[in-house]
């Protein structure tokens, strides 16, 4: 965890030092999460819900098209319906890193990339259960207002299992995301 919060640091300290520069801008996000499981043998699992927090840079490379990798604390997971003694919830932490590429039009953007997943801790069991890593895709649309505010849904699909037995069927994550977000330096 320590090593985290320190390469969560370092990020920091260059993204300051990056804002400075033209088409470099510096953000805040967080929002909602609303997860589930997909693949074989997951049909009777229930959605959850968790949040997503943290920074981005964005690098606008023209005026419509910017990368922007985000650096976030996700909550994802699942729960079981029971008789009532019985549910049971499942919250899966990550420290996600999607990689997005923006196309902006006017106020509106579309945007779609590569998304990487470390597993920092499991609610229930252990983490030695499920894989350390996850790779997926994300894409989503939303608003940025002039002031810097955004507001934006995107869709998380897991490529990877999340689970850590090679005898067991592929069980990824899927998650949906409502987020906020702010761009530091804006007018």
């Amino acid at each position: 965890m320590k090593k985290l919060v320190f390469v969560f640091a370092v990020l920091l300290s260059f993204s300051f030092a990056a804002q400075a520069q033209e088409g470099i801008k510096l953000g805040l996000k967080a929002g909602v999460n609303y997860s589930s499981l997909s693949g074989d043998g997951t049909d009777e699992l229930d959605s959850q819900f968790g949040f997503h927090v943290g920074g981005f840079l964005d690098y606008g490379i023209s005026e419509m098209v910017s990368i922007r990798p985000e650096l976030l604390f996700s909550t994802k997971g699942f729960a079981v319906s029971g008789d009532g003694d019985n549910d049971f919830n499942q919250t899966l932490s990550y420290i996600d890193l999607p990689i997005m590429v923006r196309v902006n039009a006017g106020g509106l953007y579309f945007e779609g990339g590569p998304t990487l997943g470390y597993l920092v801790s499991v609610k229930e069991g252990e983490t030695d259960d499920y894989k350390k890593f996850e790779f997926g895709y994300a894409a989503g649309l939303g608003y940025q207002m002039p002031s810097g505010l955004g507001i934006g849904l995107r869709y998380q699909g897991g490529l990877t299992s999340i689970i850590d037995n090679d005898d067991a069927d592929k069980i990824t994550n899927s998650v949906f995301q409502l987020g906020l977000s702010y761009t530091l330096g804006t007018k």
